[in-house]
Parts: structure tokens; C-alpha cells; sequence
């Protein structure tokens, strides 16, 4: 029995889904992100950085797990994009992944010994876990406009011909920039929200106006070169969105400028770029004028349009090849089976609003500023 919702369907809303769990991640695990890279430089003495530590303290955990999800989300709907960024982004992957090992290290080792050249050593480790991250997962959004070096043989076996020193190329490096300083401004604004009006929420305040304007100028001159830059891909001939995952199967090709040509067929698209240029705007606005809430507001929107606008932009493709344009991965030949997304689509709808009510539940029972009197008087602190 063929499932009630039809193939092209459930690729879009897969193809959605993805982005929603990846902006998810961006959004509560990005200002952890910003806050451990603002850590050593917002705060000054010991019982300070300790305030930032625990501003995050009690939620890192379970804002991680929206990367896990999403990397499962992947691995199941789209087992082609999987496989080759995978395999591709490996040395990236680990980069990515050694630097998160050390924040759980550096939460729970850092406060066993009163050295302070001990505590000094593990706020440097936590500003890497929370540095290096931002910095790889920019890059690897640079490097997927810019196409990744891959190619598919006949038996759609993927072969990467590229390197780690490779990805860092000058685009890349831009596109790693707007991600440390879009997860820096999101940092700050939490922070400013979290932690008691003193020095540190001044400190940061400062950090988030210089990460708000960074974050304008570094999308503004990443999207001009997008736009002038000679990228893009398309497809070329028939296209069936109910057709087999088999890239082979379509033609597709390196089209300059193709990137842009969505927001002309699609107006409504331009929505995404216009959050991406007014959240940091908006963020600057609050932190100037003491509204916090409004700051934070304006970062989280900022970075959902900076992310969909990548997503839109490239729309149907996801993975496109720069050595390969026939074997680059679509949202129309890179999917899990029909039935395979139906059932995971069934298995999202009752989990994911359990997850959502249950995150949201946690942060009303948790939110609260921290001062410098729970640093000293806290039992459970870090």
C-alpha cells in the first residue's frame, strides 16, 4: 500500500525538516557556542567567568542534542548527503567533534583545582570548544555554495578529491566569519539576558554591538559574492520530482549567478535574506537601548535568515559537485524511499512536539539571571 502522501511531498517537507532542526541547533546550541568564544574576554577574574560558565551550564547538554539530531535526520531521509559530506567533511568532522569534547571536560574539570593557571588552561579549552565549531560549520556552508570536489561512479560510489587545507579558501573563510560572528552576537545577547548588570553584562553588551555590525557586513559582502562571483548550479532537461534517488538520472550543470535566480522565480524567498540583514539590527538596537529580550529576539531571527537563506538560495540542490556537476545531490535524487520518509515522517510528528514542550518547559523552570552571589553560595554551580 503506497503511503497517502506523495513522493514529491515528503521530500519537500523533509527537505524542510532539515532545515528546521539545523536552524534548531544554530539557535539554542549557537549562543552556548558564542558564549564559550566570549568567555575568556567578557569575563576578568574567576568568580566572573564562573557567572558566564553557568549561564549555560544547566542547558548546554540539551541544546547539543539538536546536532545530533540532526545528524541522524540526514543520515536517515537523505543517506546520499550523508554519505558524502560524511566522508568529505571527515578530518573537518573531527576537528569539529575534538573541539565539543573539551566543553563537557572543561565544565566538569575546570573548578577541581583552585589553580588558577589550571582554571586558566580550561577557559582557554572552553573558548576552543565554542570557537572552532562556529568557525568549521561556516566554512562548510562556504564550501557547499561553492561546491563541494566530489564525484559518483556508475555505482554511485562517492569519491572526495579535495583536502582539510582545501576548504579553507577565502570564501569559506568569509562564510566562517559571519558564523562566528552571527553565534558571537546570539552569545551576547543570551548573555545579556542571563547574567546580573555589571561588568561582564556591560563587557558583553560591548562584544554583541561590535558581533551585530560585523554580522551585517560580512552577509552583505558574502551575498555580493554569491551574486557576482561566478557560483551557482542548475538543472538542466526533465526534472521528475517523484523519480528514484539516482543523481545519474539528471543533468545538471555549473550555472554562474544560479544562486540568485530563486528570489526572482520565488519573491516570497527574499523574506530570508531580509531577516538575515534586520536580526542584527534589531539585536543592536536592544543592546543599545537595555532591551534584552529584544536583542536576543533580533540575533535568533537574524541567524534562522542568515541559515534559510543559504538553504533557499540553492534550492532543489543540497550538495552540489565542483569537480562533477552531473553528480551533485538534490533534494529530488538524494532522498530515503517513499515509504522510509513516510514513516519518519509519522515517528517526527509525535516526537517532535515532545521535544519542543519538553525544551521549552525546561528553560521556564531554569531562567533566571546569575549573580555573583549564586557563584559563591550555589552548591550545584560549576
Amino acid at each position: 500500500m503506497a503511503p497517502p502522501i506523495d513522493y514529491e511531498t515528503l521530500r519537500l517537507i523533509w527537505w524542510g525538516l532539515m532545515g528546521i532542526l539545523l536552524i534548531g541547533f544554530a539557535l539554542t546550541d549557537g549562543f552556548d557556542l558564542g558564549v564559550a568564544a566570549l568567555l575568556p574576554f567578557v569575563a576578568k577574574t574567576d568568580a566572573e567567568r564562573r557567572m558566564v560558565i553557568n549561564s549555560i551550564g544547566a542547558t548546554w547538554e540539551g541544546n547539543q542534542v539538536w546536532f545530533i539530531l540532526g545528524g541522524g535526520a540526514i543520515f536517515a531521509a537523505w543517506p546520499f548527503v550523508y554519505a558524502v559530506s560524511f566522508s568529505g567533511f571527515y578530518l573537518a568532522m573531527f576537528l569539529v567533534l575534538a573541539a565539543l569534547i573539551l566543553r563537557p571536560v572543561g565544565f566538569k574539570y575546570r573548578s577541581k583545582k583552585p589553580d588558577a593557571a589550571w582554571r586558566g588552561r580550561w577557559d582557554w579549552a572552553l573558548f576552543v570548544g565554542g570557537f572552532v565549531p562556529a568557525l568549521v560549520f561556516g566554512v562548510a556552508v562556504g564550501n557547499v555554495l561553492t561546491g563541494i570536489p566530489f564525484r559518483l561512479d556508475g555505482d554511485l560510489r562517492a569519491f572526495y578529491e579535495g583536502s582539510l587545507l582545501g576548504l579553507f579558501h577565502p570564501f569559506s573563510l568569509l562564510a566562517g566569519l559571519l558564523s562566528v560572528a552571527m553565534l558571537v552576537l546570539h552569545g551576547a545577547s543570551w548573555l545579556a539576558i542571563e547574567i546580573e548588570r555589571g561588568a561582564v553584562h556591560d563587557r558583553a553588551k560591548r562584544f554583541g554591538q561590535i558581533a551585530a555590525i560585523l554580522s551585517v557586513l560580512l552577509f552583505a559582502i558574502g551575498g555580493l559574492i554569491v551574486a557576482r562571483g561566478g557560483m551557482g548550479f542548475r538543472m538542466t532537461g526533465a526534472v521528475d520530482p517523484m523519480g528514484p534517488s539516482n543523481p545519474h538520472l539528471m543533468a545538471m550543470i555549473a550555472a554562474p549567478g544560479a544562486w540568485m535566480s530563486n528570489y526572482a522565480l520565488h519573491p516570497w524567498m527574499l523574506v530570508a535574506p531580509v531577516f538575515g540583514f534586520a536580526g542584527p539590527l534589531i539585536a543592536l538596537a536592544g543592546i543599545r537601548t537595555g532591551r534584552e529580550v529584544l536583542a536576543f529576539g533580533g540575533s535568533s531571527l537574524g541567524t534562522l535568515g542568515i541559515i534559510a537563506t543559504v538553504g533557499l538560495s540553492m534550492f532543489p540542490f543540497i550538495l552540489p559537485s565542483s569537480i562533477d556537476p552531473a553528480s551533485s545531490l538534490t533534494v529530488w535524487n538524494a532522498s530515503s524511499s517513499h515509504v522510509t520518509l513516510f514513516i519518519m515522517l509519522l515517528v517526527t510528528l509525535v516526537f517532535l512536539p515532545v521535544v519542543l514542550l519538553y525544551t521549552a518547559w525546561v528553560y521556564k523552570v531554569l531562567f533566571g539571571r546569575i549573580t555573583l552571589k549564586d557563584v559563591g553560595t550555589n552548591p550545584d554551580f560549576y
